[in-house]
C-alpha cells in the first residue's frame, strides 16, 4: 500500500474545517442519513460525504446520536497510529446540523471488489487488524475504498467502539494467524494513543468503550 501524503491530509482537514458545505445528493442505499456534497474554501472544491447526528437511525446496542462521534473516533485512531486508512474526517455543523464530514475517495473503478476483498494482501489484512483494534460490527466489502494510487481507504465507522466483543467483517482471510512484529508495534503504538488522548476520546466515546 502506498504511504499517505501527510501534507494532503493536512489540507483535507483544513478545507473540511472551514470549508462550506453545499449538498448536492443523497446515498439512498445507507441506512442512516447520508449527504453527498461539495465542500467550498479558497476557490477551491472538494467532494465530501456528510452524515448528521439528526439524520441516524436509532439502534438497540448502541446508544442514540452518537455514530458521528465514533467515525471521527476511528479517523483519529486511523490517523494518529499510522494505519493511515480512514479518509480526513471530522465533526463539524452543516445544514443539517452537527454531523460527520469525511473527504470524498474516488475508487480505481479497475479493481473488482468481488475479488479484491478475499485477496491475501498487506493493506487487507492491516485493515482486518485495525477493525479488530476498533471492535467494527459492520465491515462490508462495499466499505472498501482502494483509490486511483494504489492506497486503501474505507469508509462507515459508525458501529465501532462497542463495550462487548461484535466484530464482523468479511475479513477472514487471517483468523488464527500470528501478529507479526509490525503488527505488534501498531498495537503498542495504539495503546500509547489512547493513554495520551483519555480526554479527547472521552469526549467521542463512553469509558467502558475506551477500555
Amino acid at each position: 500500500m502506498t504511504a499517505l501524503d501527510r501534507s494532503w491530509v493536512k489540507k483535507s482537514l483544513d478545507h473540511l474545517t472551514q470549508g462550506e458545505i453545499e449538498i448536492t445528493g443523497r446515498l439512498v442505499d445507507a441506512s442512516n442519513a447520508t449527504l453527498f456534497g461539495l465542500m467550498h474554501h479558497e476557490g477551491s472544491t472538494m467532494e465530501v460525504i456528510y452524515k448528521p447526528v439528526a439524520g441516524e437511525r436509532p439502534l438497540w446496542d448502541f446508544p442514540d446520536g452518537t455514530l458521528a462521534d465514533r467515525e471521527y473516533a476511528a479517523f483519529l485512531f486511523s490517523d494518529q497510529t499510522g494505519f493511515d486508512l480512514v479518509p480526513p474526517t471530522i465533526l463539524r455543523e452543516g445544514p443539517a446540523g452537527l454531523g460527520m464530514v469525511q473527504r470524498w475517495i474516488d475508487v480505481d473503478e479497475e479493481v473488482e471488489l468481488g475479488k479484491y476483498f478475499s485477496q491475501d494482501r498487506a493493506e487487507l489484512r492491516s485493515l482486518a487488524l485495525f477493525d479488530a483494534i476498533i471492535n467494527n460490527t459492520d465491515r462490508k466489502i462495499g466499505h472498501l475504498l482502494p483509490d486511483q494510487n494504489g492506497h486503501l481507504f474505507a469508509c462507515d465507522h459508525g458501529v465501532t467502539f462497542h463495550s462487548e466483543d461484535k466484530l464482523r467483517t468479511v475479513l477472514w482471510q487471517w483468523a488464527g494467524d500470528s501478529l507479526t512484529a509490525g503488527e505488534l508495534e501498531m498495537l503498542a503504538k495504539t495503546m500509547a494513543f489512547i493513554d495520551s488522548n483519555t480526554e479527547q476520546l472521552n469526549s467521542h466515546l463512553a469509558a467502558d468503550e475506551i477500555d
